[in-house]
């Protein structure tokens, strides 16, 4: 599809969508640094001001400590290329489509202007990096930080009034560096751009990227030496567990209340919005209440107080527990679940070596230095788990406290020897109750994306048991693809599917171009045993839909949620190869606009080239893996 068509789609969506707004530049849209006015920055640089007059080529990689961030500007860029711009990220952020073309627009996205900030005055809004710290591969790893991401300032889309970070990833050094470069490398940023927007349009919690910009003067040493490129990225917040973590090993107690204070009141909608009782303690997932009390204390039948604090861990573990049960449910594996790469929003972030799985296997990972799979498709929720616990530890002091959480005693000097004890107990098992409730948020999410991707309109516990865990048993063993599987579904008719024979013939549709593949498998047993799954998948559909199986509709609402289109690792890989080494541009336009809408049956340009793009991964090109430079 043209530019122009890509133009006309755009308009109709934010039709749409209801808006009248009709987007503004991005130098007139509302913009605030509430990050860094409510955060302590770093003593080196305490004002934008310091860091300005500072040549570019000081700024060096050291540990900064008493900080949550420094004024850092991102490095002039020569000659950038603005390789692509998603449309749905313009409106979402409320940017004129057509801003994209324009001069202000490349040189912003580049970090070549600064928004917001006066020049010749030395006053304004000002660019930072963050200060964070992580556990990675489950041991600490110290202060990590922003090494190659800037925050350019928050911007707010004065018709739907969200407000979004807009960060540029490739910026160049940070004092978080290390021992690194700060650049981002084509290929990696080609990955990032496309599986962000991906994800949002799958519905799943997300980062955001606004643009692609080639940086055609830089070259970054990998494994080899690769071109440059800068992502401007947008997200709800950029905060991680691993920010909590540095703060946790410095034993810095002032700045952990602090910063959690932030995220309720800037990053949430308030302390009053916040999970207002344990929905654990009776099974059922309670609705936030406005009590209007921001010191409220609850207690609950073990006799455990949940203060504000609690509320704001429960608020985040329930954030991400629906999280990865999408990324369950579509089959997206991050590669690198490290604390730094959690957010404390509850999004996807920070994409290296990830993937979508074509043929199914629940301990494949995308990352070929993860030797023991701890990242691993099968190990995400508990990995996700792992890390929020992290995240409880570091509050565990305020959450442990309860009742006494404003005590004068308590926020000045911390808890008394004497009740140490008692606190890490009443902290141990918040956490431990609100483990269950992680569970059980992951569970209700993971079984209504399920349930809907099967096309039947409720939930049956037996239905966990003989269609979901017997489906991904059989995709496993027959190394069936998974999101090829709900799509080609989605087009059956049930009422094709009465005999064994009509069956048996159905299945041969799941399987690859090349037939039967697995270990052991026949044709002939491979058929026996989709048929039987699509049975018990049939007489379900007669469940819910009733004698004639609502085919039309069904099918209909069944590719809203099955994707046609799933930017495969091998998809990008040769995305990667046309831009970076045949020079070409458009096949970026063209598969980011699948992305963008991957429910759609065709996209408007080359019939065999979709096809072919939706199809069968080729057979070498399965279970990829690559580094964590990518």
């Amino acid at each position: 599809m043209r530019l122009a068509q890509m133009a006309a789609h755009f308009t109709h969506n934010n039709a749409s969508n209801g808006s009248s707004w009709p987007g503004a530049s991005l130098a007139d849209l509302p913009k605030s640094w509430n990050f860094t006015s409510s955060l302590p920055p770093d003593e080196k640089f305490p004002t934008p001001a310091a860091s300005h007059k500072t040549p570019r080529q000081g700024i060096e990689p050291r540990v900064v400590k008493g900080a949550l961030f420094t004024w850092v500007r991102p490095e002039t860029a020569q000659d950038p290329e603005l390789l692509c711009v998603s449309p749905v990220a313009l409106r979402d952020l409320g940017i004129r489509h057509g801003e994209q073309k324009t001069e202000e627009f490349r040189q912003t996205v580049a970090g070549n202007r600064l928004l917001g900030w006066d020049e010749e005055r030395e006053d304004g809004g000002y660019p930072w990096a963050q200060c964070y710290g992580g556990w990675q591969f489950g041991s600490w790893a110290g202060q990590l930080g922003d090494g190659r991401a800037i925050s350019l300032f928050e911007v707010t889309n004065p018709a739907t009034k969200k407000r979004y970070e807009l960060q540029l990833k490739g910026a160049g050094i940070t004092p978080y560096s290390r021992f690194a470069d700060g650049k981002a490398v084509l290929r990696s940023s080609i990955r990032e751009f496309i599986v962000s927007e991906a994800l949002n349009a799958l519905k799943i919690p997300t980062t955001r990227a606004l643009s692609l910009t080639l940086l055609p003067h830089s070259r970054v040493l990998r494994e080899t030496t690769e071109p440059g490129a800068i992502v401007a990225r947008f997200a709800e917040s950029w905060l991680r567990i691993g920010t909590f973590d540095i703060l946790r090993a410095r034993g810095d107690r002032n700045l952990i209340r602090q910063l959690s204070s932030y995220i309720a009141e800037n990053v949430f909608d308030g302390w009053t919005s916040l999970p207002a009782r344990n929905p654990a303690d009776d099974g059922k997932a309670s609705e936030p209440i406005k009590t209007g009390i921001e010191k409220t204390t609850i207690e609950g039948p073990s006799g455990l107080e949940e203060n504000r604090f609690t509320r704001l861990y429960r608020e985040i573990v329930r954030r991400n527990a629906k999280t990865v049960a999408a990324w369950q449910a579509y089959a997206f594996t991050n590669g690198v679940l490290n604390t730094d790469n959690t957010s404390i929003f509850g999004l996807s972030i920070d994409f290296g070596p990830f993937a979508f799985l074509d043929n199914f296997d629940p301990n494949y990972t995308p990352n070929h230095d993860d030797h023991m799979l701890r990242y691993s498709y099968r190990n995400q929720p508990t990995i996700i788990w792992w890390n929020l616990v992290r995240l409880g530890e570091s509050l565990g002091e305020l959450i442990g406290i309860g009742a006494g959480v404003d005590n004068e005693e308590f926020v000045e000097k911390g808890v008394r020897q004497e009740d140490a004890e008692e606190l890490v107990s009443r902290a141990e098992g918040l956490i431990t109750r609100i483990g269950e409730e992680y569970k059980a948020v992951f569970l209700d999410e993971y079984k209504r994306l399920m349930t809907a991707r099967l096309g039947l309109k409720i939930f049956k516990e037996s239905d966990f048991e003989s269609l979901f865990s017997e489906l991904l048993d059989t995709m496993e063993a027959l190394e069936l693809d998974f999101n090829q599987f709900f799509r080609k579904l989605s087009s059956l008719k049930v009422g094709e599917l009465a005999t064994d024979e009509q069956r048996k013939e159905a299945a041969g549709m799941f399987f690859h171009s090349e037939g039967v593949t697995g270990l052991g498998n026949t044709d002939k047993q491979a058929r026996k045993r989709v048929g039987a799954w699509l049975e018990r998948w049939r007489n379900r559909v007669y469940e819910d839909w009733g004698p004639d199986g609502g085919d039309a509709e069904r099918e209909l609402e069944m590719k809203k949620v099955n994707p046609k289109f799933i930017p495969k690792s091998w998809i990008l890989d040769e995305v990667i190869r046309r831009v970076e080494k045949e020079g070409e541009r458009e096949i970026l336009n063209r598969v980011l606009h699948m992305a963008l809408h991957p429910f759609d049956e065709r996209w408007g340009w080359d019939e065999k080239e979709e096809v072919r793009l939706c199809g069968d991964v080729p057979r070498r090109d399965r279970a990829m893996q690559c580094s964590c430079s990518s």
